[in-house]
């Protein structure tokens, strides 16, 4: 399973058995993104969709250097449950 980004759409997609699974964003002039909701096909819930995604998108995000605002209640826990993401957090932003 490989993400992709939709910039028109602005969103992280990640595709399983022909069913799209997404987060969007917003990148900000400051250059902090946003995460602001996530949506997993109910035919993939309960398979580890949704944490695949969170994974792959903050992969990314760590690799670009974006600082990140999880605005998603979703993105928010996966982060509370794997601390270590905590340092990818914009100023001024917890979970």
């Amino acid at each position: 399973m490989s993400i992709r980004i939709n910039e028109e759409k602005e969103c992280f997609e990640l595709e399983v058995d022909g069913h799209i699974a997404f987060t969007e964003y917003k990148i900000t002039k400051q250059n902090i993104i946003f995460l602001t909701h996530s949506e997993v096909p109910k035919v993939l819930e309960g398979k580890g969709v949704g944490s695949a995604l969170a994974l792959k998108t903050l992969q990314w995000i760590k690799e670009k250097g974006y600082p990140l605002a999880p605005l998603c209640p979703f993105v928010a826990a996966y982060i509370k449950r794997h601390p270590e993401w905590k340092e990818i957090l914009a100023p001024g932003y917890n979970v």
